[in-house]
């Protein structure tokens, strides 16, 4: 797909310094520009790049003037970060503009589809299922059967949407998110053995809710799994069966939530933090990567360590910790010392 200067300078609203009819298929950072593609400046220290880079067409601030030569056209714009991230944007919803239903693919007679929907091949989509508008189901995605999707909601391919799940509006769920598998609930017998424990509830996405790859949301033993609106998640997260997480919050890859632990609104979760089930975590609550959560956290707490405790205090006994050979030392000379003088 090809667009010329004077059409991304009209979606911009920038000024072409320049060809205008300047062709672009393909996005370059400035130092890798080749022909064809469309760049930005808007780090100075990039500024010598402008001079040399091959991109055909390059977006930068109404307020720069060259100091050399140029060879590609410029967009000049208000601000050229902000313009490149808005046409980032733009391309993601042109590329991902399709729509109708492809072969070979399953649907259910009964499921109810919506308008402007599109659905890739070698999809599943169970019996009762209810899909919006604007839906885009990728290829090789699995929707089971009962699930609810809102409008404007994308599932990438390979998503698998266990039975009885609700998706909300403008949701996205990426390649290989598991909505709705069965909780990890299995009780002990007498002879030690392990017999499963049904889970029987669902997982609710609200809306705006991001699904990252790999990630997994299991299905509650009773009731529902929550996932409040506008969370977003990142890769190869684990949340367990019962877990409510508020909305606004944002956690990233391979947290590990253990069941039935509550989550507040607006929190800030690191990579790699784990958390013990049974736990209510407040509002606005920041945890620094590789934390360990064994306890409920108020409001507004910043923590970090395994077991996790004041992000302050975390900070003021490193100091001490990484000092520990040095201190070990001086006991161990005003030891010798006090036994000399003994």
């Amino acid at each position: 797909m090809k667009f010329t200067a004077e059409q991304i300078a009209g979606i911009l609203d920038g000024v072409v310094v320049g060809n205008p009819q300047a062709e672009v298929s393909k996005l370059s950072k400035i130092e890798e520009g080749v022909k064809g593609a469309l760049t930005f400046l808007a780090n100075p220290k990039y500024t010598p790049y402008i001079y040399t880079t091959k991109a055909t067409i390059a977006i930068v601030d109404k307020d720069f003037v060259p100091e050399q030569d140029i060879n590609c056209t410029l967009i000049k714009v208000e601000d050229a970060y902000k313009s490149f991230s808005k046409l980032l944007e733009y391309y993601n919803q042109v590329k991902l503009n399709k729509f109708g239903i492809e072969q070979p693919s399953s649907i259910s007679k009964s499921a109810k589809i919506g308008k402007d929907i599109y659905i890739g091949a070698f999809t599943v989509i169970g019996d009762n299922v209810t899909i919006g508008d604007n839906v885009k189901i990728f290829a090789n995605s699995y929707i089971g059967d009962n699930v609810v999707i809102g409008d404007n909601s994308v599932l990438f391919s390979g998503a698998k949407v266990y039975s009885d799940c609700i998706i909300g509006k403008h949701c996205v769920i990426n390649s290989g998110a598991i909505i709705g598998a069965d909780g990890f609930g299995f009780a002990p017998n007498e002879n030690g053995e392990y017999t499963k424990v049904p889970q029987i509830g669902n997982v609710i996405l609200e809306d705006y809710v991001d699904v990252g790859a790999a990630t997994t949301i299991d299905r509650a033993t009773l009731g529902s799994t929550i996932i409040r609106q506008g969370v977003k998640l990142d890769n190869q997260i684990q949340i367990a069966h019962n877990v409510e997480i508020g909305k606004n919050t944002v956690i990233a890859a391979q947290t590990g939530i253990a069941g039935s632990t509550k989550i507040g609104e607006n929190c800030q979760i690191g990579g790699q933090v784990g958390f013990a089930g049974h736990l209510t975590i407040g509002n606005n609550v920041k945890i620094q990567a590789q934390s360990g959560i064994g306890r409920n956290i108020k409001d507004n707490e910043i923590l970090q360590g395994s077991p996790a405790f004041s992000y302050g205090d975390w900070n003021k006994s490193y100091v001490y910790f990484k000092n520990l050979p040095k201190l070990v030392k001086t006991i161990n000379e005003l030891e010798k010392k006090g036994n000399g003088n003994n």
